[in-house]
């Protein structure tokens, strides 16, 4: 057993992170929510809500159920748009030594591309995150991140529109995953970021009605690891690109897991809103079992699965 502390940076996406983990978007807020639980300079990096050019009031209530080995939501990319982000969370996010990562989506490339380039204006914030999950309104509703042409085509915007690094983040809800990453990585991707939530539905015996005011949700938490791992372990494989794993990481070993199938970094979501400090207890918990197991290096076990 190793006495001396293990190197816990890695380098993902061209940022140096001072450990792999950090927060999902629209698990913890633009940060400052969160700084009362946690101490954000213990994190490699946390991401903010979803955002877009003009602010969204999500969906109507019930948008939030718990469900056997997780959560369905359905808060319909509620956020306060880039004017007010910029105004009223930027001076927040100055404050903090470690990496913003911006969340964002449109409902257009073109939307897409304009909200790359605002956010390439901000010093404060150091990569992009792209939510593809969502619809291109312009062609007939089809979700961006389920066609592996109209991913390329918005992530080549994108990558026009700014120097960040790029992170795109995979939906699960596809045929053929690789296929997408594929796409994306092609198109200038500098990391990929999976998985999104899968698609989900809980009913109200009493009712006979869905408990979600939108009927479906996205689905998240323990139950959805499992897919999430084969798909990190199956994408790492064939692109060649670093990827944040994200799906049901509620300890440090779920973690661990997600760097041996192949991740170099991964993101908490679910478990914050069972713990609002579970994102820095899951790295001191990764820095403990590195410590006991004598691994010296988080990188060494960066798809490091034996097969």
């Amino acid at each position: 057993m190793s006495t001396s502390k293990p190197n816990m940076r890695v380098s993902c996406a061209g940022l140096d992170l001072r450990n792999p983990v950090m927060t999902a978007s629209g698990t913890f807020g633009y940060g400052e929510e969160f700084s009362e639980y946690v101490d954000l300079t213990k994190l490699g990096a946390y991401i903010t809500k979803g955002l877009s050019l003009r602010p969204r009031p999500g969906n109507p209530t019930p948008r939030i159920v718990e469900t056997p080995g997780g959560m369905l939501n359905a808060i319909g990319l509620q956020n306060v748009g880039i004017e007010a982000f910029i105004e009223k969370k930027l001076p927040f996010i100055r404050t903090v030594n470690t990496p913003c990562i911006a969340n964002f989506f449109g409902d257009t490339v073109n939307e897409y591309a304009e909200m790359a380039g605002r956010l390439d204006e901000l010093p404060e914030i150091a990569a992009l995150e792209m939510n593809i999950s969502c619809p291109n309104v312009k062609h007939g509703g089809i979700v961006f991140g389920t066609d592996p042409t109209s991913a390329a085509g918005i992530v080549a915007a994108c990558r026009k529109a700014t120097k960040k690094p790029l992170i795109v983040k995979l939906s699960p809800n596809v045929t053929d995953i690789v296929a997408m990453a594929k796409a994306c990585a092609d198109a200038g991707a500098d990391s990929l970021s999976m998985i999104n939530t899968l698609i989900g539905m809980a009913i109200d015996l009493g009712t006979r009605r869905p408990v979600l005011a939108n009927f479906t949700g996205g689905l998240s938490g323990p139950a959805v690891k499992p897919i999430a791992l084969r798909m990190v372990w199956a994408v790492s494989r064939a692109v060649k690109l670093p990827i944040i794993g994200i799906g049901g990481i509620m300890t440090a070993t779920d973690a661990i897991e997600f760097i041996l199938a192949g991740a170099t970094a991964v993101q908490v979501g679910t478990a914050s809103f069972i713990t609002p400090g579970a994102a820095q207890q899951i790295a001191e918990g990764m820095e403990a079992w590195m410590l006991a197991q004598g691994e010296t290096d988080i990188r060494n076990l960066i798809g490091a699965l034996r097969v």
